[in-house]
């Protein structure tokens, strides 16, 4: 049995070893905490939050940090720490079972279980005296402790409940694969639902949701729907303007807490920029507009300055997060006064100050949020305002900084991956690219599992936890991406290799993927399985993409029997497909991708792969190749000749491919809609 004291400090993650020094005895989720457990006959107490957690540092203040709520623990549990990064596939279990009791969920999640890890009862931040109607937490601790020694009726039946509810949550539930008619009802249902003022969906508080939007987006160019497209650059336009946008250094604030983009939730979270950028990319393709090009180039600025994590070989990938709190005080680093301002800005203070909503008594808690309030102006004019941002920025840079968390995850590494990919061609930034295939080189040769896919999480050198299938979906997507761009053959048998890793190590024999691997020794209960978004990608649906573009990529028909089982897994019930926007969109990609195939090997080639890599449709395939008479007999373009000036493009769909195209404007315009 473990030692009396807290065993965080062995660990790697930033926000376990926020925890470290607490007087509770904490143990890292693993086999020996529950083996732990069982020998005492003590109930878990499971805690999970992340870094950039603001209610989880004011919960770790107010009651992990305080001795004698720190010896009720110790005394009535194990006690055991998670971060929700490294373990999303635990997070999911526990938070799942509070959706289930009827709670609503969010961060630090406070899951009760019995021994062997089955949740019984559960909650999210807990006061610690009696306050807002909710009890304490040294009462919850008590009253918890009490129930379970007893054997009241309701832990054994919530166990019960709680683990026939993951068990089915879990189980195939397989049907026809999403068609039309389903895409075009699920896209109604989220327009029904979108902010006609604001963008992004109506009410507060206010996240983008990349999934969503990416989805009724790809629909839009199925059926001409501009509707769905205005939502999209709406959306972009008013969240890039508002004071969900750091002005200053870049990059994206995870939601806003107000209905109008006003004031961020400040952490800013890599998974979120990524999706981001590429909406950025997608929108400037369409209806080019200088605010999303200077967004981009202000969010990469920040990712590569800021979330740039540790170097191995001269490789990195990006870390997870920036918290929102520094100096003990959320959004302390970001804002400024009036007085601030005058000062630093002299004379350039006024047009500042009315260009981005700089008042005497602030827009939030007596500080000013900085959000742009007023049109473009003349270039002198916008020059002017970057200078003084610039003096802001300096100034802002001396300030104690929020804390960072420089762990690298491989699934929001593999779509900040794709995402530079796709926005280093459509904003000509190829040192973008070149960071891409950086970030793509390290997880591969840091963070390579012995199934044949890529562990989930590392730092100092240390991997620390296995991979899940959003890992091995998300690393196989941005692969694709970097094909792609570049043409480069060698990130697709990278692909084809990942695909089939998840196949042997997370297939469910039904056509999807469960979660974890089929050897995870510390999963309690049942293997998670779902295909349902949230703030980032399912594993299943980014799988069901990938597995629908190598077929268009490769004309291998076992690919598209396999993109064909994981949508078929997940469709037994219709009416939860609305949470699944990733796998309809590939269940759209599958059935009616244009595949855009480049032949031949000189630089008229290579424009017209860069006009096909950056057209605004996201299910424009584009597969570059010296010989069309090297690809698969089956393949539409087999044989097809490069032309007499050495390069073609030939536009494909529903296995029908038209004639050569040798003008990259015509490409151009022949990819501008599917019709």
């Amino acid at each position: 049995m473990a030692a009396p004291e807290n065993l965080l400090g062995r660990e790697t993650s930033p926000y376990l070893l926020q925890h470290a020094g607490n007087p509770v005895h904490w143990r890292p989720w693993g086999r020996a905490a529950l083996d732990e457990a069982k020998q005492t006959n003590k109930p878990i107490m499971v805690s999970i939050g992340y870094a950039a957690c603001h209610w989880c540092h004011v919960m770790a203040h107010e009651s992990f940090e305080d001795p004698d709520t720190a010896a009720l623990m110790n005394s009535l549990f194990v006690n055991i720490k998670i971060d929700r990064e490294e373990r999303p596939d635990i997070d999911h279990i526990y938070m799942s079972a509070l959706h289930a009791l009827g709670e609503p969920g969010g961060w630090p999640l406070t899951m009760f279980t019995t021994p062997d890890g089955t949740p019984f009862w559960g909650g999210t931040y807990f006061p610690p005296e009696p306050r807002w109607g909710r009890p304490s937490f040294r009462q919850v601790l008590q009253g918890v402790a009490n129930a379970f020694n007893t054997g009241a009726e309701a832990v054994t039946q919530n166990t019960q409940a709680l683990a026939d509810h993951l068990a089915s949550e879990a189980a195939v539930s397989a049907g026809d694969a999403p068609g039309p008619a389903l895409l075009d009802q699920v896209a109604e249902a989220y327009l029904r639902m979108t902010d006609p003022d604001q963008g992004g969906l109506r009410g507060a508080p206010k996240f983008p949701n990349p999934p969503i939007y990416r989805f009724l987006w790809q629909n839009a160019f199925r059926g001409g729907d501009r509707a769905a497209q205005d939502a999209l650059h709406l959306m972009l336009e008013r969240m890039s303007q508002g004071g969900i946008y750091d002005h200053l250094g870049g990059g994206y604030a995870r939601y806003s807490t107000d209905a109008i983009w006003l004031v961020p939730h400040f952490e800013k979270m890599l998974y979120d920029n990524a999706q981001l950028l590429e909406l950025l990319a997608l929108a400037q393709a369409h209806r080019p507009n200088p605010l999303y090009a200077q967004r981009a180039t202000e969010t990469v600025g920040w990712m590569l300055r800021d979330m740039t994590a540790q170097r191995v070989d001269g490789n990195a990938a990006f870390a997870a997060s920036e918290d929102a709190d520094s100096e003990g005080e959320e959004g302390r680093f970001y804002v400024w006064t009036d007085a601030e301002v005058d000062a630093l800005l002299g004379a350039a203070s006024a047009a500042f100050k009315q260009a981005y909503d700089v008042t005497p008594g602030g827009n939030w808690e007596g500080h000013t949020i900085l959000r742009r309030v007023t049109p473009p102006g003349s270039a002198e004019a916008e020059a002017a305002l970057a200078r003084a941002r610039d003096v802001l920025f300096q100034t802002r840079d001396k300030r104690i900084r929020p804390g960072w968390d420089d762990k690298v995850l491989a699934d929001w590494n593999g779509l900040a991956i794709a995402a530079l990919a796709r926005a280093s061609v459509v904003f000509k930034q190829p040192a973008w690219l070149d960071r891409a295939r950086q970030a793509f080189d390290f997880i591969l040769t840091q963070m390579a599992a012995s199934h044949g896919g890529v562990a989930h999480a590392w730092r100092l050198g240390r991997v620390t936890a296995p991979g899940l299938i959003e890992d091995q979906a998300a690393m196989a997507r941005a692969a694709l991406a970097l094909h792609e761009a570049t043409g480069d053959p060698a990130p697709l048998t990278i692909a084809v290799r990942l695909a089939d890793a998840a196949r042997d190590a997370f297939g469910d024999a039904a056509g999807g993927f469960y979660a974890t691997a089929a050897d995870a020794a510390d999963v309690p209960l049942t293997r998670p399985r779902t295909a349902a978004d949230n703030a980032t990608p399912s594993g299943n649906g980014m799988m069901a993409e990938v597995l629908a573009r190598l077929y268009h990529l490769t004309g291998d028909p076992d690919f598209r029997l396999r993109a064909v089982g994981v949508l078929r897994a997940f469709a037994g019930q219709p009416d939860q497909m609305t949470g699944m926007p990733t796998l309809l969109a590939a269940a759209d990609l599958l059935e009616e991708a244009t595949t855009v195939v480049v032949a031949g090997n000189t630089a008229d080639a290579i424009a017209l792969m860069r006009t096909a890599s950056s057209s605004a449709d996201p299910a424009i395939v584009v597969l570059r190749t010296a010989d069309p008479g090297t690809l698969p007999l089956d393949h539409p373009a087999h044989g097809k000749p490069a032309g007499p000036d050495g390069a073609a493009a030939y536009v494909c769909r529903r296995s029908v491919c038209g004639l050569p195209i040798s003008d990259p404007l015509l490409l151009a315009q022949a990819l501008h809609t599917r019709r």
